[in-house]
C-alpha cells in the first residue's frame, strides 16, 4: 500500500517519496496573531495534526514546523487600537492559540518559529535576492522583481499576462509605493519603517519585513533547502505560496517543497465566514457553548480535506451524535474489560494485538490521498460492534464474541481513533456518563413521542426528565428530536 498526495504543483496526485529515506520535514503556515482563532484554523489545525500524525503511525520520523505570524498590519492597528504594543498583541493571541489548540487535542509542533525571531534569516535571503538580481532597493524598501524568476505562476497556474489585463483599472497609480515599484508585479521584501511603526535595523534602513519573505525564511532556517511537505489553506497558493516559491528557489536554485498540501476552506450555512456577515465564530466561542472537542474533530475529519465544508448546528449534531458513537467503542474495554477477565482481568492499552486485517483497510483509506473520511468508516464499524456487544453483555451477561477477540477489536479502535486524535477521557466519562447506550436513548425519545402523540404529556415530560438527569438533552425541532449528551 503506497501513500499517494494530491500535489498543488503538478495537479495530480502522485506516490510519496520524501527527500530523506524515512523522514518527513513538514511546514504548516501558521496563523497570524492579531485575534483568537476560528474555525477556519480550526480546521486546519487539525487536518495538518492529524496527517503529522498519519505518517508517524505508518513510520515516519517526522519534524513539524509551524509557524507564528507576528509582525502584521493587523496586528499592528489592533495595538494602536488598544494602546499597546504589537509584541503583546502577538504574545496575548500566542497563548490564546495554545489553549484553543490543547482543547482541540492538537499535538505541539516541534518547533514554533516566530518572524520577530528570524530577523537575521529574512535579511540574509533578502540580501542574496538582492545579489542575484531578483531583487532591487527603492528608498528603503526592496521589492522582488517578479518577472526575472521564468517560473512565477507555476504553482497557481497564473501567467503573468493573464493577470496584466484589467489590472491598470485596480492600480492607484498615485500611491507611492506603486510609484517605488519597478512593475506592478513587484511585491515588497522589506518595507521601510514609518513613524511610530516598530522597526529593525538592516542594510536598507530601518524597517520590516514583507509577510511572503517570513515563510521563506523560517522554512530554511529550520528545514533546510528543500522540505517534503508545504502545507496550508488554499487561500495561501496565491500570492503567499506563489511567492515564497519565487523568493526561495530563485536563491537556491532547488524545489522548495516536494508536496504542496492545502486544505479546503469553512463555510458557515453555505456563505463565507466574515465577521460583516455575523457569522464569525471563534473556536473558544463553538467549545463554550458545550459543542465537545471531539465532535469539532470529527467534523472536520468527515469531509475530504481539499474540499470546502459547510459548518451548520445540524453539522455539529450529527458529528456530535457520531463520536458519542466512537466514544461508546472507545470506553467499552474501561467499563467491560475487567468483567470479560481477559489475561489478568483488566484491559489496557498496548496489551492485545492488532486486527491486522482491520488495520490494512484503514491504512489502504487513508493512504488514497489522506482519505479520513474512509479511515472513520472502519472506526465506525468497530466502535458499534462493540457497543452491541456491550448491549448484549448488560442485558444477558455474556457476549456473542470471545473475549480475546473483543479485546483486539477494542484495542485497534482505540489505535486507529488514536491516529485521527479521537480520544475519550476515560476518568470522567466512565464516572460521569450516562447509563444509557445510543439504541436506548433512542428507544426513549421514540416512547416520548409515542406519549406526545397520544397526548400523554405527563409521560412525555417524565421520559424528557429521566434523560435530563442522566446527562442526556433533547431538542425538538421541525425535523424531528435531536439530543446530546451534556
Amino acid at each position: 500500500m503506497t501513500l499517494t498526495l494530491y500535489n498543488t504543483l503538478t495537479r495530480r496526485q502522485e506516490p510519496f517519496e520524501t527527500v530523506e529515506p524515512g523522514k518527513v520535514k513538514m511546514y504548516y503556515c501558521g496563523v497570524t496573531v492579531y485575534d483568537y482563532c476560528h474555525l477556519g484554523h480550526a480546521r486546519a489545525c487539525i487536518v495538518w495534526d492529524v496527517v503529522r500524525r498519519y505518517l508517524q503511525f505508518i513510520g515516519y520520523e517526522v519534524r513539524y514546523i509551524q509557524n507564528f505570524t507576528d509582525i502584521d498590519d493587523k496586528i499592528l492597528n489592533r495595538a494602536c487600537v488598544e494602546h499597546s504594543s504589537m509584541e503583546a498583541v502577538a504574545d496575548r493571541f500566542i497563548k490564546a492559540y495554545f489553549e484553543d489548540m490543547a482543547r482541540l487535542g492538537i499535538k505541539e509542533a516541534d518547533e514554533y518559529p516566530r518572524a520577530t525571531h528570524t530577523m537575521n534569516g529574512i535579511q540574509r535571503l533578502i540580501h542574496e535576492l538582492e545579489n542575484k538580481g531578483f531583487a532591487y532597493p527603492a528608498d528603503g524598501d526592496v521589492y522582488y522583481a517578479v518577472r526575472q524568476f521564468a517560473e512565477y505562476g507555476k504553482l497557481s497556474g497564473r501567467k503573468l499576462e493573464d493577470m496584466q489585463a484589467g489590472k491598470s483599472d485596480r492600480v492607484n497609480v498615485e500611491d507611492p509605493e506603486y510609484q517605488k515599484k519597478k512593475d506592478p508585479f513587484d511585491f515588497a521584501l522589506w518595507k521601510a519603517a514609518k513613524p511610530g511603526e516598530p522597526a529593525w535595523e538592516s542594510p536598507w534602513g530601518a524597517g520590516r519585513p514583507g509577510w511572503h519573505i517570513e515563510c521563506s525564511a523560517m522554512v530554511r532556517d529550520r528545514l533546510g533547502d528543500t522540505i517534503d511537505i508545504h502545507a496550508g489553506g488554499a487561500d495561501l497558493i496565491f500570492p503567499h505560496h506563489e511567492n515564497e516559491i519565487a523568493q526561495s528557489e530563485a536563491v537556491t536554485g532547488k524545489p522548495l517543497a516536494r508536496y504542496w498540501l492545502h486544505n479546503g476552506m469553512v463555510k458557515v450555512d453555505g456563505e463565507k465566514m466574515s465577521k460583516s456577515l455575523g457569522n464569525f465564530t471563534t473556536i473558544r466561542d463553538l467549545l463554550d457553548r458545550g459543542v465537545d472537542p471531539m465532535a469539532v474533530r470529527l467534523f472536520v475529519l468527515t469531509a475530504q480535506y481539499r474540499t470546502p465544508i459547510d459548518f451548520t448546528d445540524e453539522a455539529i449534531a450529527a458529528a456530535t451524535n457520531g463520536w458519542h458513537t466512537i466514544k461508546e467503542g472507545l470506553l467499552f474495554g474501561y467499563q467491560y474489560g475487567k468483567q470479560l477477565g481477559v489475561g489478568s482481568g483488566e484491559w489496557g492499552v498496548g496489551t492485545a494485538s492488532l486486527l491486522p486485517e482491520t488495520v490494512e483497510r484503514f491504512q489502504e483509506s487513508v493512504n488514497n490521498d489522506f482519505n479520513f473520511p474512509g479511515g472513520l468508516t472502519v472506526l465506525f464499524e468497530l466502535a458499534k460492534e462493540l457497543r452491541r456487544e456491550g448491549n448484549i453483555l448488560v442485558h444477558e451477561g455474556k457476549t456473542e464474541t470471545s473475549p480475546e477477540e473483543l479485546q483486539q477489536q477494542w484495542q485497534t479502535l482505540v489505535t486507529l481513533a488514536g491516529v485521527l486524535g479521537l480520544e475519550a477521557e476515560i476518568e470522567a466519562e466512565i464516572h460521569t456518563s450516562s447509563g444509557f447506550s445510543d439504541a436506548e436513548i433512542e428507544a426513549r425519545i421514540q416512547q416520548r413521542q409515542e406519549a406526545r402523540i397520544a397526548k400523554n404529556f405527563a409521560e412525555s415530560d417524565r421520559i424528557r426528565d429521566e434523560l435530563q438527569a442522566e446527562g442526556i438533552t433533547l431538542i425538538d425541532s421541525r425535523d424531528g428530536t435531536r439530543w446530546h449528551r451534556n
